[in-house]
């Protein structure tokens, strides 16, 4: 759809010079930021291995192959270029999948395994992109060994830098909050930089910035920069990535949209001096090269799926295993391209013979890709609902209880605490009990919800609905006093706030 509205503004003479290098830095960075950071570690190490065969060894094995067809069926186009337009076809872009598909229509293992590709192949397509554009520029040439030391330098410095970076981050940002007072605007702004600064560091020392920005989405979460700010921080740290993720997500696709009726033009424009090769021949390549990338993937999966039980040493065999041959469709044609493949593309030197002939075939696979994933994935998907969430559920039950019991415990020691101090503090014994036994109770319901779930969740909601209740009439009142003049704009503002985050607190809503 945003790619749509984009051929529109483009039909309107509305057009946004794409600069890919601006590009990489301005987007790139907080949207694998914000991946980064809903991505489980223990997840993501659980399934290394199967994210490093798909971001890594099937991306060499694609670079190979379709550099080589490549070179075989472009006239005139060195195999240097033929290999770069290979490296930019091989990053995935799991957030137009959910896009296609919708939220919970893939089983969630083998999301986590196609989200964990999508973040990791896009640092190598476009690591491998730049020793392509190097040695057909002529300024670097080619040499396995030194290009393989090079490229897992690049890596894993990318992966270290975002890492030691972000504790550096949050150790300086917990000093500016002590001096700033926690003001939550000054934290959000500095937690959306995290990304944008780790990108660059890393880049300024030659290794992954992309990398760097997933690895420092991965850490923000360890490393006790949110946990230890505010509530009205944390809270309105969450609404405001969320909208700015959308709205990149979204930018991104427009421009994409906006960038095909040039790279149309001018591939038209420059195939009337090319005769080495004409338009539809180009689109029956565009179809060959896209048949190429869906069968190497799906052959690798396969590949993987019988691969002996203990691969790498471990006696957990790869998850592709238990795949059907359904699933393996699912997990080919869920490789759609995105942004990152238009980006890595107009990349290339202008000055590479036949560039517009690999532009044209990168943005027909893009599209292509993302037809095709709208017509085949939900017939490959029919039959299939939306993913039972009973193990989560029951993940939930079980560590709210263990999370009540220590609450009660807690909240015990500190009503002893309190009735021993009785005549210090001036407070009622017969508050301190009221008070305790009515909050400890709520929580021994929450201790019981496994065994009695039904009669506990209909308490909890039952509270939840009076005291929503109550935050509205609240609201009402203020808003009536607001319009009387019985209250200035700033005590106005300040109590529609505390009223705002309560309501959240108890609704529950993010």
């Amino acid at each position: 759809m945003q790619i749509l509205l984009g051929c529109i503004l483009a039909a309107f003479n509305v057009y946004v010079e794409f600069d890919p290098k601006l590009f990489l830095v301005l987007f790139i960075p907080p949207l694998l930021f914000a991946d980064g950071r809903k991505t489980s570690v223990k997840d993501f190490i659980y399934n290394g291995r199967e994210i490093i065969g798909l971001a890594l060894v099937l991306v060499v094995i694609s670079i190979i192959a379709l550099g080589y067809i490549l070179y075989w069926i472009l006239p005139n186009v060195q195999l240097a270029a033929c290999l770069a337009l290979a490296a930019v076809l091989s990053p995935t872009d799991a957030v137009a999948l959910s896009g296609i598909v919708g939220k919970g229509r893939i089983e969630k293992e083998k999301m986590e395994i196609i989200e964990g590709e999508a973040l990791m192949n896009d640092a190598s397509g476009l690591v491998s992109l730049n020793f392509a554009i190097a040695i057909a520029a002529g300024t670097l040439q080619f040499d396995l060994l030194q290009i393989s030391v090079t490229f897992f330098i690049v890596a894993i410095g990318g992966l270290a830098i975002g890492v030691l970076f972000t504790w550096l981050y949050a150790r300086i940002l917990r000093k500016i909050n002590q001096l700033t007072h926690n003001d939550p605007a000054i934290q959000i702004v500095l937690l959306f930089l995290l990304p944008f600064a780790a990108y660059i560091i890393a880049e300024e020392f030659h290794c992954s910035g992309i990398l760097a920005a997933v690895s420092a989405g991965m850490t923000v979460n360890h490393s006790g920069m949110m946990r230890n700010a505010p509530l009205t921080a944390r809270l309105q740290s969450d609404s405001t990535w969320s909208m700015l993720t959308f709205v990149f997500n979204g930018f991104v696709f427009v421009l994409l949209g906006i960038q095909l009726p040039s790279i149309l033009n001018n591939t038209f424009a420059e195939n009337q001096i090319d005769k080495s090769i004409e338009v539809w021949q180009l689109c029956l390549i565009v179809l060959f090269v896209f048949a190429v990338l869906m069968g190497t993937r799906f052959a690798w999966l396969w590949a993987m799926k019988h691969m002996p039980a203990t691969p790498f040493g471990t006696k957990r065999p790869l998850a592709f295993r238990a795949y059907s041959t359904r699933d393996l469709l699912i997990s080919t044609f869920a490789g759609v391209r995105g942004a990152i493949t238009l980006a890595g593309v107009l990349a290339i030197p202008i000055s590479i013979s036949g560039r517009y002939q690999l532009v044209f075939i990168a943005a027909g696979i893009i599209l292509i890709s993302l037809i095709t994933a709208v017509i085949i994935l939900p017939i490959l998907l029919r039959g299939s609902v939306i993913l039972d969430n009973s193990e989560q559920h029951n993940e939930i039950l079980t560590v709210k209880g263990h999370m009540a019991e220590e609450a009660i415990t807690s909240l015990e020691k500190m009503q002893n605490n309190l009735l021993q101090e009785t005549s210090e503090t001036g407070l009622d014994q017969e508050i301190i009990h009221e008070i305790g036994s009515r909050v400890i109770g709520s929580l021994r319901r929450r201790t019981g919800l496994k065994d009695l779930e039904q009669k506990a969740l209909e308490a909890e909601n039952l509270e939840r609905r009076m005291r929503l209740v109550a935050i509205g009439a609240e609201r009402t009142a203020l808003l009536q006093m607001k319009v009387r003049n019985e209250v200035s704009e700033e005590v106005y503002e300040h109590l529609s706030t505390d009223l705002d985050i309560y309501e959240k607190m108890i609704s529950g809503d993010a």
